[in-house]
């Protein structure tokens, strides 16, 4: 007998017709012979309409009573996919995150899991039930409250779940059939991966494709957890992740050049202007903005003026860090000496993923000729040993990704299937 963990997101049980569906699929694992652990996240859009409330009531709220908020809507999707099982004759039991043993540390809104004791789980699964668990949520020992785990963390719970439990898989339903070579929102001829490293998905999960929470893939890779995401909506295969140094000997993968083109319009760009180019002044400023705990992702520094003796640095980070890390720089323009600040939130990211470019020549060229030949300026450039990402204007990233895409010879013969929500 398996020990199967599958997730379903917020799109995959929207609605009662849906909690049905996802019901069945449940049942249907489970009569195959195999012990059935479920991660669900809240319905739909309730995530979003319960912050909508609370910004409703009050423009602040306090990062404990918000987290029990917005802990509730797993916890209803919960209840009510145990309730469908029940109805179709076989046992289910919900747990909340801290009945699960999903043990966080104390920060709200974006807690990091410690440890998983499913002491309760497996009580449940030797009872011969599914369990079902409300995904993004946990509780602190030392703080003694009810935590979440931020954006994806039921992807992440799935995960947590899997590594504890020793499964043999663990599933993560959405609304597309896989891991696609691009966003197939945005890149109607892109097609699904059969197989992708855990590498390459870290990658393109850290430069914008959804389908995946990078903490999840990160978590997954760390313990061994072989992922397989699959679409809710029909019963074909998905795609794969896995890491290739855990793969039988013998059963090596030839790996593509390209796994996929990803898009990222989350960023903002913000340039430092007129920075004495001398020793410890970039340490300065990426400091300040490292104490306002902002991510800073791409980083380019010109070449300083010969007459001038500065230097600009310019820099991308989460829109949503974007204020805090220009009041904090704008507070320390006298001490760091530069001139003025420059802030951009009308950007986009491409990166091009794929292991073998280690080794692939050439790369970069048709990268770039790609973009030329369709009228795309560069306006920044970074690279890892497997990846390599523009920024360019937001409005134009999209014909970008198509571009590129075509000219790597990802585009399939059919428009791919979306079959709602948004992809998580």
């Amino acid at each position: 007998m398996s020990l199967i963990v599958q997730k379903f997101g917020g799109s995959s049980v929207a609605d009662a017709e849906s909690i049905k569906r996802v019901a069945k699929r449940i049942v249907e694992t489970r009569k195959a012979g195999n012990d059935v652990v479920v991660a669900v996240s809240a319905m739909g859009d309730t995530t979003d309409e319960l912050l909508d409330l609370a910004n409703d009531v009050t423009p602040i709220q306090a990062p404990r009573e918000l987290d029990m908020l917005l802990s509730a809507g797993e916890r209803i999707s919960m209840a009510l996919l145990a309730m469908a099982i029940k109805s179709m004759g076989h046992d289910a039991r919900s747990f909340t995150g801290s009945q699960a043993g999903m043990i966080t540390d104390a920060t709200h809104g974006a807690a990091r899991i410690v440890d998983v004791t499913p002491v309760r789980l497996r009580e449940a699964l030797d009872d011969g039930a599914v369990v079902i668990v409300a995904g993004f949520q946990g509780f602190s020992r030392e703080s003694r409250d009810i935590t979440t785990l931020g954006r994806g963390g039921s992807d992440t719970t799935a995960v947590a779940l899997a590594a504890a439990l020793n499964a043999d898989v663990c599933e993560i339903y959405t609304d597309v059939d896989g891991v696609f070579t691009s966003d197939p929102r945005m890149v109607k001829r892109a097609h699904k991966l059969d197989r992708v490293t855990s590498e390459e998905m870290l990658e393109l999960a850290a430069s914008g494709a959804k389908v995946l929470h990078i903490r999840a893939v990160e978590y997954a890779r760390r313990h061994g957890v072989t992922l397989h995401v699959r679409s809710s909506f029909n019963n074909n295969e998905g795609t794969i992740v896995y890491d290739p140094s855990r793969l039988p000997e013998g059963a090596a993968v030839e790996e593509s050049v390209i796994a996929g083109v990803a898009v990222d319009l989350s960023e903002a760009k913000i340039t430092v202007v007129g920075v004495p180019d001398k020793p410890g002044v970039a340490a300065k400023i990426f400091k300040i903005v490292a104490n306002t705990n902002a991510n800073v992702d791409v980083i380019v520094q010109n070449v300083s003026a010969a007459t001038t003796g500065r230097t600009d640095i310019s820099f991308t980070l989460p829109k949503a860090d974007g204020e805090r890390a220009l009041t904090a720089l704008a507070n320390a323009k006298d001490s760091v000496g530069f001139e003025s600040l420059q802030y951009d939130d009308q950007i986009g990211k491409l990166s091009l993923v794929g292991n073998a470019m280690r080794s692939a020549s050439g790369v970069s060229a048709k990268l770039f000729e790609a973009l030329y030949d369709a009228g795309i300026n560069i306006e920044m450039i970074s690279t890892s040993e497997i990846r390599i990402s523009v920024v360019t204007r937001a409005d134009s990233v999209a014909d970008a990704a198509r571009a590129v895409h075509t000219a790597f010879d990802l585009d399939s013969d059919v428009d791919a299937v979306v079959h709602g929500g948004t992809g998580r």
